[in-house]
């Protein structure tokens, strides 16, 4: 590690990884809390999380007027390098458990 490497250039962990990992900790989060807590625009949120759910690695469900999202962790993350592994590793790995709906 170098004091000279710039940390906010890039990250380990794409904002599609970062929309699922808030998601798969706050199944009833807010678009916009989505979009503060990664960085992004409220419209990337809505992209990403369009992108999520068409993969079938989220549900939506409406409760109300609220959204309420279940996470899938059993499906394989989408790289051909990592398709051996699901993505509840990957929540495991940074420590986010999915929490029941």
């Amino acid at each position: 590690w170098s004091q000279d490497m710039p940390t906010e250039t890039w990250t380990f962990v794409t904002n599609h990884g970062h929309v699922f990992l808030c998601i798969a900790s706050d199944p009833e989060i807010r678009l916009k809390e989505v979009a503060d807590r990664v960085g992004i625009t409220e419209r990337s949120a809505q992209r990403i999380l369009s992108d999520l759910l068409a993969a079938g690695y989220l549900t939506l469900t409406k409760v109300g007027r609220r959204n309420v999202y279940e996470v899938h962790p059993e499906l394989p993350l989408r790289h051909p390098m990592d398709r051996g592994n699901q993505v509840g590793a990957l929540l495991k790995l940074l420590n986010r458990k999915p929490r029941a709906k």
